[in-house]
């Protein structure tokens, strides 16, 4: 069943995200070559608890192995395309750092996700996080209500594809709320004109992973990083966004 918020709810909703954007810019601030992903966990939970707010990931179960996530923050790096788990091994110049990261706040979740160049990384790396990230404006651009969501899904698969890179099929956007996924489910792939019609109160978190070779993963052993089969480079960038009576409100947007 999805959920549709109130004016008023979107607004609680809101401070949750701002939250998440205002915690995710000082991670950006803060990543560079010879930080700890582990490091940057540790920053963003003490932040978390002076917003007196509560880290939306810690604890969550997997599918499958049901393994609790132990970290505050989803921290992927180079080929990992979701869900890599904080480590002690320093960030090295050229790499990728893909951050997702969320809380609850006054009952209501907020969830975005940056991917984060470190140091001087590859002209063709650096095209692959352009493109994932005008990728997720394209789509937030059809989070109109009447579209349909697939119309979503086909904005990021259409160009993405059209720029010789690949979307990961595995995973998902979600609705989001006073749970942390709700309903629907939103695909970044797909013919337009399909699934439910987007109504003014549909809060969703919209989140292309986009790879530079294959778009198949596979699940590490810990039961949750997921990395590029071909282990080639992978970004991940997100937004939670409101549809209005007025068009799609960034919620996350720092």
């Amino acid at each position: 069943m999805i959920i549709l918020k109130t004016s008023k709810e979107i607004e609680l909703q809101a401070e949750a995200c701002k939250i998440v954007a205002d915690i995710l810019s000082a991670i950006r601030e803060t990543a560079k070559s010879g930080v700890t992903t582990k490091e940057l966990d540790s920053m963003a939970e003490g932040l978390t608890g002076k917003y007196g707010a509560t880290p939306a990931f810690k604890g969550v179960k997997a599918r499958g192995p049901y393994i609790p996530f132990p970290a505050v923050i989803c921290a992927s790096v180079n080929d990992e395309v979701i869900h890599g788990i904080p480590s002690d091994k320093p960030l090295e110049d050229g790499d990728i750092l893909s951050v997702d990261f969320g809380v609850k706040y006054k009952g209501f979740y907020g969830d975005s996700a940056v991917t984060i160049p470190i140091g001087d990384v590859a002209e063709e790396t650096r095209e692959l996080l352009e493109v994932t990230e005008e990728s997720l404006a394209r789509a937030i651009k059809k989070s109109i209500a009447g579209n349909r969501l697939s119309d979503i899904s086909h904005a990021v698969q259409s160009y993405v594809e059209s720029k010789g890179y690949s979307v990961v099929r595995a995973f998902v956007g979600h609705g989001i709320g006073r749970s942390l996924h709700e309903e629907p489910q939103i695909p970044n792939f797909g013919a337009p004109g399909r699934g439910v019609r987007l109504k003014v109160g549909m809060v969703i978190a919209i989140e292309p992973m986009v790879n530079e070779g294959t778009h198949i993963v596979d699940v590490l052993d810990d039961g949750w990083t997921a990395v590029t089969q071909d282990g080639k480079m992978s970004a991940h960038f997100e937004h939670t966004v409101a549809i209005t009576k007025n068009g799609p409100i960034v919620l996350t947007k720092v």
